[in-house]
């Protein structure tokens, strides 16, 4: 099983691909890990990312999609994989198609996961992390024990800036931007399918699961 989850920061869509690999024996792949593995590792690749990221620039789709060709062609990835988050323009939709004719792999279906702008706001607004032991948080859905300090080492929390509110309005308005033309280049393939991302995680797992039409295991 080939899939692709779509869908803004803060609709979930990262935990619901965690429990779809789980369930369903296959990979999730998000270009995030594949970044920071690769520049940990000083590969080609990830040195070629480092360099781009120490000048503040953005990260070329041609690395992003060599990452991408890399990671399909581990055998770990047999079974399937989940692509997180990618692709998120139309060159990356279509790049991807060329690394997986080349792997005589096809997409069963592209997942795009929909939450409410403002209650996107409130779940990346709220979120706080620890600067020393990178635990996180929820201000209201999961928030420390300790009040503003960090359950595990103490350490004070802070509020990332892309987590404070002119920086999401801004991520969000960059990713709609991006997206739209995404969007209509699946649904004239016949992939995608919009999924309701504002629910309770296991109502939205139990409805990913039904789209998919793989019997959940007990």
């Amino acid at each position: 099983m080939q899939l692709v989850f779509l869908g803004a920061p803060g609709v979930g869509k990262g935990t619901q691909a965690d429990k779809a690999a789980v369930q369903y024996g296959i990979r999730k792949i998000s270009t995030g890990d594949l970044l920071r593995e690769a520049v940990r590792n000083k590969t080609p690749l990830g040195l070629e990312a480092k360099g781009h990221m120490d000048q503040g620039r953005l990260v070329p789709d041609s690395v992003v999609i060599g990452l991408v060709r890399e990671k399909l062609a581990d055998s770990s990835h047999a079974n399937g994989f989940i692509l997180d988050g990618f692709p998120r323009t139309v060159p990356q939709a279509e790049a991807l198609a060329s690394v997986l004719v080349e792997r005589s792999l096809l997409l069963d279906r592209v997942i795009n996961f929909m939450v409410p702008r403002e209650q996107v706001v409130k779940r990346l607004s709220g979120r706080r992390s620890c600067p020393k032991c990178q635990a996180t948080y929820h201000l209201e859905f999961a928030p420390s024990k300790n009040g503003a300090l960090c359950d595990r080492c103490g350490e004070a929390l802070i509020q990332r800036s892309d987590d404070q509110r002119e920086a999401i309005e801004t991520r969000l308005r960059v990713y709609e931007e991006q997206t739209a033309p995404l969007i209509s280049f699946y649904e004239k393939q016949g992939l995608l399918t919009h999924l309701n991302g504002s629910e309770a995680v296991e109502t939205v797992y139990s409805n990913l699961a039904n789209v998919l039409g793989v019997p959940k295991t007990a």
